[in-house]
């Protein structure tokens, strides 16, 4: 166990208290919410939270944006979401720990094959708004449309009730949805990874730094691998 410095305790627990905001929109990583939210992300925090001899305090959002809105604002100490450029301007992100493959679920008797067919002029795609996924295809489509909803569940009523041509989202989420469409398929491959990151607000240099080699070392020391088994999480892929 590697002991926090000074410097970075005092950034990550100011007053011996830990602020952990939480993306409840991501349910690999979020297994059950409330005031003891259950799962790994909930989990490292509280690792963090004990190396720093601090108590926890989470803070759930119910977006990874909204979570990112809030850096500005000092209502957390350190984040557990996607890290993505958009966000990259108020927090510092750690190297990721996991990475979850982002795809596309198609309507049955869709003509679409693979992942490169879905970037095409008429193509409309249903996906969660402020989403990682969601913010990597405004920044690479080139012909699609995107259809914005609130949440993955709104993604996928979208989807139905529009009869659009794709769905966004994790794979896991995708394959969980298509037991909900009979005759659906998720297009093998991905058009990107969403890598999961943990995020102080800038400047603070020495928590930030503390975080990247807190990430290095649950990786090597089996911790990552234990919690992801204890959680029975499928879909997350350690990132080393």
């Amino acid at each position: 166990m590697s002991q926090i410095p000074d410097a970075a305790r005092a950034e990550l627990a100011p007053n011996g208290h830990l602020r952990a905001a939480l993306n409840y929109a991501n349910t690999l990583l979020i297994s059950t919410r409330g005031a003891e939210p259950t799962g790994v992300a909930p989990d490292l925090a509280r690792e963090l939270a004990k190396r720093a001899g601090a108590s926890v305090e989470f803070i759930g959002y119910a977006n990874a944006g909204l979570a990112a809105d809030a850096a500005a604002t000092g209502t957390w100490d350190v984040a557990f979401i996607g890290a993505e450029p958009q966000r990259a301007g108020e927090i510092t992100f750690s190297p990721a720990y996991v990475e979850i493959e982002a795809s596309y679920l198609v309507p049955p008797g869709s003509l679409l094959r693979q992942i490169a067919d879905v970037d095409r002029d008429g193509i409309h795609i249903a996906t969660a708004a402020r989403a990682a996924y969601t913010l990597f295809l405004q920044r690479t489509l080139r012909h699609a449309a995107l259809v914005e909803a609130e949440g993955l569940p709104g993604a996928f009523a979208r989807f139905v009730e529009m009869k659009l041509d794709a769905l966004a989202g994790l794979k896991p989420n995708l394959l969980a949805d298509a037991g909900k469409l009979p005759g659906s398929r998720v297009l093998d491959g991905r058009f990107t990874a969403v890598q999961q990151s943990m995020g102080v607000p800038k400047p603070k240099t020495a928590a930030a730094a503390y975080l990247a080699a807190f990430v290095k070392e649950i990786a090597e020391s089996g911790l990552l691998r234990d919690l992801i088994a204890r959680h029975r999480v499928e879909g997350l892929s350690i990132v080393r």
